[in-house]
């Protein structure tokens, strides 16, 4: 779809806002702005507005319910699931305004999951310094599993998220980067902490491994990093991340492939993580938060997840090294969610893709 240079978009007035029972209480669901084209990643800047990554590689910044296009995103690979994907601002972004953005790079051979860094112009319409910081190798001919969730550490390292890209034996093969969680810093460097450092035929990058397609990350009050992730038919899994750890697939998984023949070895083998929680049937999980902030007490501490296949939000309740799903919020506004984030003020954003809208939740 061609675009023009700059691209407005307006909500429809007046704001239509849904109230919903919740297990933390009466909450609203207000629109922030509708008219979205496959939104994928949301952040919010110091001044309440918002950017916004759509997959065909637009990035917006939204202001009172109009959107405007930032100019400077990456080339993408626009293809499958591919396309510009994730968006994290800085933890310093408010005097280094730096962005991060995870998107699909063209590659010889096909695509492969890149990270790159910008800076933001103090007038919000273009991006200045636009630099790679990591890219996957070997580049893939397929167009599904590139992950890709991008969290920065409590230490400033980066976490990228990456899919098996549909080859189900590479997530086990640790010379390449598919299937993967990888760690980098923010001037694109391998950690001299990351658990293979210096281990022959194994990329230095690779902090976990063994995942499907793990397209929701976020951290914990303790800085732990928890992700969320697409099984096949059944199986998709929330996992307390460790560094070093072999989540198992396609080995060891609770779900089945689409042929419904079994995966791999069944759902245990020793050296291989179990997941936190799974759900089967699939729910199609993608975004997903732990939520710290002060609007919601009740909800300190518990995961959000979204789900694309069933059209709600799942809140989970962490034990430990464990999860259980506690609560299913569900209304219009929550038709195939792709993101969820906490914003500053402790309300909750979350992209709808089935409504090509995002939605602010508050008390």
């Amino acid at each position: 779809m061609m675009r023009m240079p700059v691209l407005s978009l307006l909500l429809m007035w007046p704001v239509a806002a849904l109230a919903l029972d919740t297990g933390g209480g009466a909450v609203t669901v207000t629109p922030v702005v509708t008219g979205l084209d496959q939104p994928w990643g949301v952040a919010e800047l110091p001044d309440g507005s918002l950017l916004v990554t759509e997959r065909d590689g637009v990035l917006l910044r939204v202001v009172e319910g109009r959107a405007q296009r930032v100019n400077g995103a990456p080339r993408v690979a626009s293809r499958g699931q591919g396309g510009l994907l994730d968006v994290t601002l800085a933890r310093d972004f408010a005097t280094s305004r730096t962005v991060f953005l995870t998107y699909a790079k063209r590659q010889q051979g096909g695509a492969g999951t890149a990270l790159a860094a910008a800076e933001l112009s103090a007038d919000g319409r273009r991006l200045e310094n636009l630099r790679d910081l990591f890219v996957a190798a070997p580049g893939f001919s397929g167009g599904r599993h590139f992950g890709s969730r991008v969290v920065e550490a409590t230490d400033g390292t980066l976490y990228v998220t990456i899919g098996d890209r549909g080859d189900r034996p590479s997530a086990q093969d640790r010379s390449n980067h598919n299937g993967a969680i990888v760690r980098v810093t923010r001037d694109g460097t391998v950690p001299a902490d990351n658990p293979f450092v210096g281990q022959a035929d194994v990329q230095p990058h690779i902090w976990s491994y063994g995942h499907r397609n793990p397209q929701g990350a976020g951290l914990d009050a303790n800085g732990t990093l928890w992700t969320a992730e697409h099984g096949a038919r059944g199986g998709d899994e929330v996992n307390r991340v460790r560094k070093g750890a072999n989540f198992g697939w396609p080995v060891i998984s609770y779900g089945v492939h689409y042929s419904g023949e079994e995966i791999g070895e069944g759902t245990s083998k020793p050296g291989m993580e179990q997941p936190a929680h799974y759900w089967d049937p699939s729910i199609a999980p993608s975004g997903l938060m732990i939520y710290q902030g002060d609007m919601f007490p009740d909800w300190r501490g518990d995961m959000f997840v979204g789900s694309l296949k069933f059209g709600y939000i799942s809140r989970l309740d962490i034990s430990g090294d464990t999860a259980r799903e506690v609560e299913q919020i569900q209304g219009d506004e929550t038709e195939r969610v792709r993101d969820i984030i906490e914003a500053p003020d402790g309300s909750i954003l979350f992209i709808s893709v089935g409504n090509g809208a995002i939605y602010r939740m508050t008390r």
